[in-house]
């Protein structure tokens, strides 16, 4: 198994985050839902035809792989881009392949954005402004609904992260509902992977803003970076980050070929990211000192994304639940709902 990335990833991984570098700067995340900012970010990726990256080029998209959205959104998650990109890139693929494949066309070249709420809590992230809403599907059974959500009532609620756009939708028109569950599957398997590639990418972004603040910021005439207990924390935290790339890469490796205990591969993936990014936020935070706590400060921006994460697609809880299901261990005790 090769771990590295093929230099068609690392391509594709270079123009995605150069996109992010120039259109989503911590102005851009905090500029949040409906503004200009976002909207150029969102037209700049529709023109890259990342929307199309799994849709099959006979509909017009990329043909690419799990392994490529591993690479893509370990970069979204690199810069907190505040878009359903889950949903639209991961998600929607293989759901309107099956239920509404009229609108792939749409899905490619960007006209169409897709929200989801995969364990139906009524609540959508990034959810301002999507067309269509895939509702259900929570640990890959059961079946998803695609709703078209452009004339619904829309409510908004309160979050930790000020730019997740928690958006309700009421009155929404049922298009389809796609049962399938091989379909119903893949979808949540990708929902996964892509979560799990993007805290990794959000770990790596709060780790990255720590080690720059100590190594400049200073206590008794030196770098606080040069203090002992700082740098056993960040060590701490790049050991959990470290551990969970070849995992998560190796979840997306096991999906793209189709091989039959991804499952294992996936569960373990996503509870180790959340594990992660559980611990680098924690290093980070406590390695700011008390200006990590400030909004003024871009550290929130990638903290509080984290923290959404490390419970979606299933918590690091959940996963390990299920892990042990897989490998017919007994569980003691309540099984995490989520």
């Amino acid at each position: 198994m090769r771990f590295a990335p093929s230099d068609e990833q690392r391509e594709l991984e270079a123009v995605v985050r150069q996109v992010l570098t120039d259109r989503c700067p911590p102005q851009t995340v905090r500029a949040g839902a409906g503004s200009a900012q976002v909207a150029a970010l969102a037209e700049s990726l529709a023109g890259l035809g990342v929307a199309g990256l799994l849709v099959a080029e006979d509909d017009g998209g990329l043909g690419l792989d799990e392994n490529h959205l591993v690479s893509v959104f370990a970069q979204i998650g690199y810069a907190a881009a505040p878009l359903p990109l889950t949903a639209t890139l991961a998600v929607a693929p293989a759901v309107l392949a099956a239920g509404a494949p009229d609108l792939l066309a749409k899905l490619v070249d960007g006209s169409l954005t897709v929200g989801v709420d995969p364990a139906e809590t009524g609540h959508v992230a990034f959810g301002s402004g999507v067309d269509l809403v895939l509702r259900g599907g929570f640990g890959g059974t059961g079946r998803i609904e695609i709703l078209d959500v452009s004339d619904a009532a829309v409510s908004t609620s309160p979050s930790v992260d000020v730019a997740l756009d928690l958006t309700g939708y009421a009155g929404a028109r049922l298009v389809a509902a796609v049962d399938d569950p091989q379909v119903v599957r893949l979808a949540w398997e990708r929902g996964v992977l892509a979560t799990s590639a993007e805290l990794i990418g959000l770990s790596r972004r709060l780790l990255d803003l720590t080690v720059e603040h100590v190594r400049t910021r200073e206590q008794f005439g030196v770098p606080i970076g040069s203090f002992q207990a700082v740098k056993h924390q960040l060590a701490t935290a790049l050991l959990h980050l470290e551990f969970a790339v070849p995992v998560v890469a190796t979840a997306g490796f096991e999906l793209a070929a189709g091989l039959p205990g991804r499952l294992r591969a996936l569960a373990t993936a996503k509870a180790l990211a959340s594990e992660a990014a559980h611990v680098v936020g924690r290093a980070a935070l406590q390695c700011h000192g008390a200006i990590g706590y400030t909004t003024e400060y871009d550290l929130h921006l990638f903290l509080k994304r984290s923290w959404a994460l490390e419970s979606s697609w299933g918590s690091a809880a959940w996963h390990r639940a299920a892990l042990l299901d897989d490998l017919g261990v007994g569980l003691t005790g309540v099984r995490p709902a989520s």
